[in-house]
């Protein structure tokens, strides 16, 4: 049995018509990241941040899990050893393609997040700047958003897992981003196989054994498909 650790990005999401960060297009175009991605900018211009998250929210809430999530979700179920996907997405498209066994890096767009208190909340469709928190009461609400400048979730976990792995995937990334980029290193001193999938070779997709271009609908199905068939 081999444990599997998976790391997605923006890419698997693009084909159910979520943007990505470096679209030329869409929402993140229309924003520095500097007013709509840090605490710098929170504290600037709530309005402008909640507003540019609720947009994101009603996008992701239109897209519909593809085939590349479907196909995880199946892996998860019928592999003998654990799958653990680890996403550096804000949507719920791997929820609502089947994975169960998920820890979203960088937060969730569906979720609300008290600056005063930490509690978290399922999110409105629709948030405003200055709601309330329902534990502690703080004019407080935010995303509950990983911000640049800001830790990542759920670190040791994801580090104990990369440590266990046998084999590492990342799917749709674009290695610019760390810690994630970091990922296949630290699977690779602990002796797994890593494999990238992508549209593209990322920023460092020399440091992975193997490469599986195109698609992720194609690419990540096929990829499942064999592993599975392999026992």
């Amino acid at each position: 049995m081999s444990n599997i650790v998976i790391l997605t990005g923006a890419g698997i999401s693009a084909e159910s018509g979520i943007e990505t960060f470096r679209a030329e297009t869409g929402l993140w175009a229309q924003h520095r990241v500097e007013d709509v991605a840090t605490p710098e900018g929170f504290l600037r211009d709530p309005k402008l941040v909640v507003d540019f998250y609720n947009e994101r929210r009603a996008q992701a809430a239109g897209a519909t899990p593809n085939t590349a999530h479907e196909a995880l979700a199946r892996l998860e179920a019928a592999h003998r050893g654990d799958v653990l996907v680890v996403t550096q997405n804000v949507d719920d498209l791997h929820e609502r393609g089947g994975t169960k066994n998920l820890i979203h890096m960088h937060g969730a767009l569906n979720s609300a997040l008290c600056g005063a208190c930490d509690h978290r909340w399922p999110a409105p469709m629709q948030m405003a700047a200055g709601d309330t928190c329902p534990a502690c009461s703080a004019p407080m609400a935010r995303p509950d958003i990983v911000w640049f400048g800001e830790m990542p979730y759920q670190m040791d976990r994801i580090f104990t897992a990369l440590g266990n792995a046998d084999i590492f995937a990342a799917i749709g990334t674009s290695g610019n981003v760390y810690p994630a980029a970091g990922f296949v290193a630290e699977a690779a001193r602990a002796g797994a196989h890593t494999l990238e999938i992508n549209l593209e070779p990322s920023a460092v997709g020399s440091q992975f054994n193997e490469a599986l271009l195109g698609p992720a609908t194609q690419t990540v199905t096929t990829w499942v498909d064999e592993i599975l068939s392999a026992g």
